[in-house]
């Protein structure tokens, strides 16, 4: 059986959601961050990277989003949460997902993971002045290329959704005032609607 390493209010929510529309099997543990968990041994020993989400499979440990959203789409393609048949809009999915992981993730965490990139508290503090700008942008060229369906892909739900929509939940804690866009606020509503996500947001608040 699956077993998802997570922690609540992180990325690792795409996943877990995307495990849920699948109707997978799986279980769950929760890492605590304020506990520091992630940099424990028994942690690191499954994911030596020490961040979420981990997904621990019969053949070995999948880590990093667009790689286990890719997995489950394939290991349930009845759930058709990719278009598998169509290596064009496979790579349309693959590019979009990539997107948010290595452009917009990282523009987001500049605002609590400054450390990473730099020792100085002014360049620490210059980085958090930017966010709102870097993480605008990147919601500016998102908005600008959502189709008119009610998906990143269009007519189709795709592993892109549960992504963008956890990727969007902290568009006002990063100083981006989601009125400025109104296709991508539309997705998170609607998303929030779903009843896999509202289970999936339960199971990890309790």
């Amino acid at each position: 059986m699956l077993r998802l390493y997570y922690t609540a209010d992180t990325c690792s929510l795409a996943s877990h959601i995307a495990l849920n529309d699948a109707g997978a099997e799986y279980t769950t543990v929760r890492i605590s961050f304020a506990a520091e968990e992630q940099r424990k041994p028994e942690y690191l020993a499954i994911n030596p990277k020490g961040r979420v989400p981990a997904l621990v499979t019969d053949r070995g440990v999948l880590t990093e989003t667009p790689a286990i959203l890719a997995f489950i789409a394939q290991s349930y393609p009845k759930a058709r949460m990719a278009p598998l048949d169509d290596p064009f809009r496979l790579a349309q999915v693959q590019a979009f997902n990539l997107y948010l992981c290595a452009t917009l993730h990282v523009a987001h965490s500049h605002r609590m993971r400054g450390s990473r990139w730099a020792d100085e508290a002014a360049s620490i503090a210059d980085m958090q002045r930017k966010v709102p700008e870097s993480v605008g942008a990147c919601y500016r060229l998102i908005e600008d290329s959502l189709p008119a369906g009610p998906w990143v892909m269009g007519e189709a739900y795709t592993i892109c959704d549960p992504y963008l929509f956890t990727m969007a939940q902290w568009m006002e804690a990063d100083g981006v005032d989601p009125a400025r866009f109104p296709k991508v606020s539309d997705h998170r509503r609607r998303m929030s609607e779903r009843p896999q996500v509202r289970a999936t947001i339960e199971e990890e608040l309790t």
